[in-house]
């Protein structure tokens, strides 16, 4: 008899185990390249914000610098995890996204003048919001073609964020 109830029981768990699955998130290529994209476009945010913090002399614009370096290193950790988790490469294959339009990216020989730039402020305003709106862009790219809920609503923050930074750097110009 109580082999019976053991074998029922394992039956049962068997069973149990068989059964449905919770579904997974979606992801699609748009997430996937979405990400990787936006990679690579934080890391060269942080390079022209931590030029910001190093060498601004307004206040308002050392904090935004300082604010943009920390937040865009958080998103970047948080965009790692989700490729490790959907098993996707980091890093785009070379010209995976030229049918795309390419990725977005600030002048490499623009940020090297930066550094040397005898008009830091008024040069780096301008680059951020260049780099800033690139990033708008391909957020709203993602919030359309997407299909992950959590990279789509991150993708609507970021579009908000950059749109308000953009707006802050264009005063900061204007003074």
């Amino acid at each position: 008899m109580r082999g019976r109830h053991v074998l029922a029981a394992l039956a049962l768990l068997l069973i149990a185990a068989c059964g449905p699955k919770a579904p997974e998130v979606p992801v699609n290529a748009e997430d996937v390249m979405f990400v990787q994209m936006m990679v690579q476009h934080h890391r060269q945010g942080i390079e022209i914000a931590k030029l910001g913090t190093a060498r601004a002399t307004t206040p308002q614009l050392k904090t935004l610098t300082a604010a943009i370096e920390s937040t865009q290193q958080d998103e970047v950790e948080m965009m790692l995890r989700w490729l490790h988790s959907w098993d996707q490469p980091l890093t785009p294959a070379t010209g995976a996204h030229d049918h795309h339009g390419g990725m977005p990216e600030s002048d490499v020989k623009r940020i090297q003048a930066l550094k040397k730039s005898k008009n830091l402020e008024h040069d780096l305003l301008n680059l951020l919001i260049a780099h800033q709106g690139d990033a708008v862009r391909m957020a709203g790219d993602e919030v359309s073609g997407g299909a992950d809920p959590a990279v789509q609503e991150w993708a609507a923050q970021v579009q908000a964020s950059r749109k308000g930074q953009i707006g802050m750097m264009t005063d900061l110009l204007n003074r």
